[in-house]
């Protein structure tokens, strides 16, 4: 017979409900995570993200449901009883102690022998790319760095899960970026099945196996960040996980009218009838410059539409570019466009643009 066992979820959470007097901070919560997965719960502030951590964690008891880890059942266990590490937004690290002693703290609880605690902080404190650092103490390192020692501390006893609170948000945003990929390339080469909560789009876009978008205290959307991105399930994860046009239409007779276009609709769609909003990421917008020199698009392509450039917002390498056109008015539409293609067109406000939808690329709600 097949192991039935292979293919069960390190982390189960079932039905999970948790209410702070007539506020509901959660509401029939089911997850599964596989082992060795990274997953990010991502959502606004107050979207309950933080409160379903703590609950993983023990720090919250839930008012309803059941929460399993590697098959036992540790809904109401305290925290020393689950098998966890966490960092905190804040490091949390004591300010009195050294680095080493700040790593060794869990396994010193556990009386671990010296000479194994020893051997165990160098070989954290080197992981985790600050070798040499064990005789400091906190107030020493820059954030960047403390932080990377409370990544060490919560990895020091070998957890099963790793629980990461928004770790990366007081830093600031090169350190983030840097940090976020050390995090990464961490728990691909140990394993370790990972927790980590953030408002941050690109964060959880950046580093997830799946995300989890909350809203309201409840799920929205799970899935990987391409499917998230790209086939959004809800009006919100469409709108809250990366920029999006939004624009008003209407199903007529099994066909979508937005702004001048038609087109057919999808089978789901097809019984839809009446008012509806229509989702466009900036980058289904293909773009060539009005007039001759670059190859434009087929005059007779029932996408294509002429625009006029009202304002340019300056990125870097990209710039998000405003733009009104008859095919929309009065409603505006922001696309991507490269600095390259603007600058070697010389395209700047006013300039005129030939604009191609995707159709396939819209989302219906």
């Amino acid at each position: 017979m097949p192991d039935s066992t292979a293919a069960a979820p390190y982390l189960r959470l079932s039905g999970v409900h948790k209410a702070f007097g007539a506020f509901t901070a959660l509401n029939a919560i089911d997850l599964e995570i596989r082992q060795g997965e990274f997953v990010c719960f991502l959502g606004p502030s107050g979207c309950g993200k933080t409160t379903l951590l703590r609950i993983i964690a023990g720090l919250e008891t839930p008012t309803a449901g059941r929460i399993e880890q590697a098959g036992r059942d540790i809904t109401v266990a305290p925290p020393a009883e689950r098998d966890y590490g966490i960092v905190f937004q804040s490091y949390a690290l004591f300010p009195n102690l050294t680095v080493a002693d700040n790593v060794a703290y869990g396994l010193v609880n556990r009386k671990t022998p010296r000479d194994e605690v020893r051997r165990r902080v160098e070989e954290l404190v080197k992981l985790v790319g600050l070798p040499g650092s064990e005789k400091k103490f906190p107030g020493q390192l820059s954030g960047g760095q403390q932080q990377r020692i409370a990544l060490a501390r919560a990895l020091a006893t070998s957890p099963g899960l790793l629980l990461l609170d928004e770790p990366l948000s007081a830093l600031d945003a090169l350190e983030r970026v840097r940090l976020r990929q050390e995090i990464r390339a961490l728990q691909q080469k140990l394993g370790v099945t990972t927790i980590m909560v953030t408002h941050d789009q690109e964060e959880a876009l950046s580093v997830a196996d799946r995300i989890v978008v909350m809203n309201h205290g409840v799920i929205e959307q799970i899935g990987d960040a391409i499917s998230v991105y790209r086939e959004p399930a809800t009006p919100f994860v469409a709108d809250f996980v990366g920029k999006v046009n939004v624009l008003p239409g209407r199903i007529e007779s099994g066909e979508l009218h937005v702004g001048q276009f038609k087109l057919r609709t999808s089978a789901s769609e097809r019984a839809a009838h009446g008012e509806v909003k229509v989702y466009l990421r900036p980058e289904d917008v293909l773009a060539r410059p009005a007039g001759g020199g670059t190859p434009s698009f087929a005059a007779e392509d029932p996408f294509v539409f002429d625009a006029e450039i009202e304002k340019i917002e300056f990125l870097g390498s990209f710039c998000h570019v405003h733009v009104q056109s008859a095919a929309f008015s009065p409603h505006r539409l922001t696309v991507y466009l490269s600095l390259n293609f603007l600058t070697e067109q010389a395209l700047n406000t006013g300039s005129a643009l030939r604009l191609k939808l995707l159709p396939e690329r819209l989302r219906v709600f």
